[in-house]
């Protein structure tokens, strides 16, 4: 894999009315039919839904809770078995008021544990704009399927921009958050992938710094020009920033990546590097279109890593509820690198993850 310096490109984003739109959003929200996933005492396939974009995935004693994009509400599962999500118990834990600022387009949500408080971080329409802000809630319950979630309200985050798809690191003690966003407020055609550092969970406290924009081809397939849906991985002394690029709407949606070293400044631009291909991407031969937003885990034994994404089954299906949750096992290379292989087939039997 060939790295190469990244260097900003300043160059106008896209409309509200062309971002890269997850979902229609309903009052109710999607309830995402559930496969009726195997229980063989070793083997699984995917996918682990039958629709769930923008799958995250965290674990925390003894259980995986994951959530993904219903456009209307925010929906938890918790399951001792990633294999067997579709069998796991499940929660509408958060609906938006009837009115209000944030009662729809609600897009990718994650759920974070920081300082032993539980937080979900979703995008959603500032009404009466037709413009998103990322938005934050808390609870105090060791059980985030338990408590009272609470509205913190909207993430304070530097200049106040469009902004989608909010994630975290907490990494040498101090607080990153990631996410996706347009560079002014005006109608323009290119998203960018933001980092800044933050003072608690829901306000900044550094200027944001733009880490990667759309420079490759692979990066700019349709509508608007996408880079979006950041999520950090950690491995020995590196640190990754995996984002999907394309727009949503096309068969070429990918992951691509950058890299830093874990004890280097990370607000400084000159601390990445971005690869210049796609590190995970579409595989037609085994129908797998429009592969990304994923998350990653590692199982509680800490033996095996596994990428959790999205992807279509059929070509042309785009930012629609066809978009299904599946996981699959990655390695690291000799240098390091995450090694994500391709998306494997729906027809291949998987082996479950370490400890199920």
């Amino acid at each position: 894999m060939k790295y190469t310096a990244f260097f900003s490109l300043l160059i106008v984003l896209s409309s509200a009315t062309i971002a890269c739109k997850k979902i229609p959003s309903t009052s109710s929200g999607v309830t995402p039919t559930q496969t009726a996933t195997q229980d063989t005492s070793t083997r699984f396939q995917n996918p682990l839904l039958t629709s769930g974009p923008d799958p995250w995935v965290i674990y925390q004693d003894g259980y995986y809770y994951v959530m993904h994009t219903t456009g209307g509400d925010l929906r938890l599962y918790k399951t001792k078995k990633m294999s067997l999500l579709g069998q796991s118990q499940t929660s509408v834990v958060w609906s938006p008021p009837a009115t209000g600022p944030v009662t729809r387009d609600i897009w990718a949500p994650e759920l974070h544990r920081v300082n032993n408080r539980w937080y979900i971080y979703y995008a959603a329409v500032v009404a009466p704009s037709t413009t998103h802000r990322m938005w934050v809630l808390e609870n105090e319950a060791t059980d985030p399927m338990t408590g009272t979630w609470i509205l913190k309200g909207q993430v304070q985050l530097p200049d106040n921009r469009w902004a989608i798809d909010g994630t975290l690191l907490q990494l040498n003690g101090k607080l990153y958050y990631a996410w996706s966003g347009w560079e002014n407020e005006i109608r323009n055609n290119i998203q960018h992938i933001y980092l800044c550092t933050m003072k608690n969970p829901w306000t900044a406290d550094s200027p944001r710094l733009r880490v990667s924009t759309p420079e490759y081809d692979w990066e700019k397939q349709g509508m608007p020009s996408v880079n979006e849906g950041p999520e950090f991985l950690t491995h020995d002394n590196k640190v990754f920033l995996v984002y999907s690029a394309s727009h949503c709407s096309t068969d070429s949606y990918a992951l691509g990546m950058l890299a830093a070293d874990a004890s280097a400044d990370l607000m400084n631009l000159a601390s990445w590097q971005k690869s210049d291909q796609p590190v995970f991407g579409p595989n037609a031969a085994d129908g797998a279109y429009g592969v990304g937003h994923n998350s990653f885990f590692i199982t509680p034994d800490n033996q095996e890593n596994w990428i959790l994404y999205h992807a279509n089954p059929q070509p042309g299906q785009g930012c629609s509820n066809n978009r299904s949750p599946r996981m699959q096992r990655f390695t690291w290379r000799t240098n390091g690198y995450p090694d994500f292989g391709k998306p494997v087939p729906l027809t291949t039997s998987l082996k479950r993850p370490s400890g199920e």
